[in-house]
């Protein structure tokens, strides 16, 4: 037997609230496969199993709220003996949370067992609260899901729809646990800090180049190359890529890029772009566009809020230039990047305008120090030099 336990889902999470099983008891489930809908204070994850088996008990019901490593259900791996199922009354519930009791019969099935609405949790519960109606509502999520975004337009424009408290006590109650980690951070990373400014000329005529032949749908953003420029980087100072575990700093065999996006309703969220460094730059576009669109929409997956082994940041769209962030535990590291201006630049010799891109690092003086952290910036930068290596 496995047991399936609530995850952490991020260094600001202490528990989850389940919102609906995805399987029942004696459905069969393969591992990477979404069974379950939690809501954190940021937003509704998809979490996966971990094992291929079949679920022989659901011990939580929707609108529980269960504490990290919790167990929620137990799963028959496959290859393993079927055991005889105990009565409902005599299943043991789980010591960190004892009140959560074996139910069956609140379990809300998946909208494709029902033929329900697409619509994500999150959306459907605000639309309760502003009194929307989403039968007749065109989606704009994946395969054309109602959002969060979706209802927010719809109540903007509906004759006396006012925003809700308990919206606001969202946002609040999301800005005190991205606190609460900002904080835990500071208190036990003991962070260095280092920046460069990079000239970004050779990039921005290769992308401009590259763009001119590709169709407008297919595009490439320059903070793609950003992103494949560190996940490349990370090869050469691989303590940086890490997780800092029971005192001691664990390296990552997986290059998983936590890419900060900012949501609508407030807040962000920074989930993983999996094994970045090995995705050509037309798949980690097509990953990133789906990333943030799943991110916005409520739909992300426990595995990408678990995974990321560094973050990066960028905050050149508010016009800010320089960024210097806090390290999100348990990573020892984070990358920023500012706005792209043009600067006065010495080129042999002679003063021109070049563009240039201001580049940080964020990391925990436990595991590397600056001259490793300086050598991973210089890789940045050589890296951007060379935009067709990507």
């Amino acid at each position: 037997m496995a047991d399936f336990v609530m995850p952490t889902l991020g260094a600001d999470m202490t528990e989850g609230t389940l919102v609906q099983w995805k399987k029942r008891e004696g459905d069969r489930v393969t591992k990477g496969e979404g069974i379950a809908e939690v809501d954190t204070e940021k937003a509704v994850i998809e979490v996966e199993s971990h094992t291929t088996g079949v679920i022989e008990r659901l011990l939580t019901k929707p609108g529980d709220k269960v504490p990290i490593g919790t167990v929620m259900a137990v799963i028959r791996e496959e290859g393993r003996p079927t055991t005889s199922p105990a009565p409902a009354q005599e299943v043991a519930r789980p010591a960190a949370a004892p009140h959560l009791a074996h139910r069956t019969d609140t379990v809300v099935p998946s909208p494709s067992q029902t033929g329900r609405l697409r619509i994500s949790p999150a959306a459907r519960k605000l639309a309760a609260e502003r009194g929307i109606d989403p039968a007749h509502m065109q989606g704009t999520g994946p395969d054309g899901a109602i959002t969060l975004e979706d209802i927010e337009r719809a109540a903007a424009v509906a004759p006396g729809v006012t925003k809700p408290a308990i919206v606001a006590d969202r946002q609040a109650r999301m800005r005190q646990t991205i606190a609460a980690a900002m904080a835990r951070s500071k208190r036990e990373i003991p962070h260095y800090y280092l920046s460069t400014t990079i000239d970004m000329g050779r990039t921005v005529t290769w992308l401009k180049q590259e763009n001119e032949t590709r169709p407008m749908t297919e595009r490439l953003l320059y903070g793609v190359l950003l992103i494949k420029a560190v996940a490349i980087a990370l090869r050469r100072v691989p303590e940086l890529n890490a997780l800092w575990k029971e005192g001691a700093a664990v390296r990552s065999e997986g290059i998983h890029i936590g890419t900060a996006i900012s949501l609508r309703q407030g807040g962000l969220v920074a989930p993983a772009l999996h094994d970045a460094d090995r995705l050509s730059l037309s798949d980690l576009m097509t990953n990133f566009q789906d990333l943030v669109k799943r991110a916005r929409a409520g739909s992300l997956r426990s595995s990408e809020m678990s995974d990321p082994t560094i973050t990066v940041t960028s905050l050149g769209e508010q016009g800010v230039e320089t960024v210097f962030g806090v390290i999100y535990p348990p990573q020892v590291a984070l990358v920023g990047f500012g706005k792209l201006v043009e600067r006065p630049w010495v080129m042999n010799g002679q003063v021109v305008a070049r563009p240039v891109i201001m580049a940080s690092l964020s990391a925990d003086h436990r595991v590397s120090d600056g001259h490793r952290g300086g050598i991973f910036l210089a890789e940045i930068d050589r890296l951007l030099q060379e935009p067709h290596t990507l």
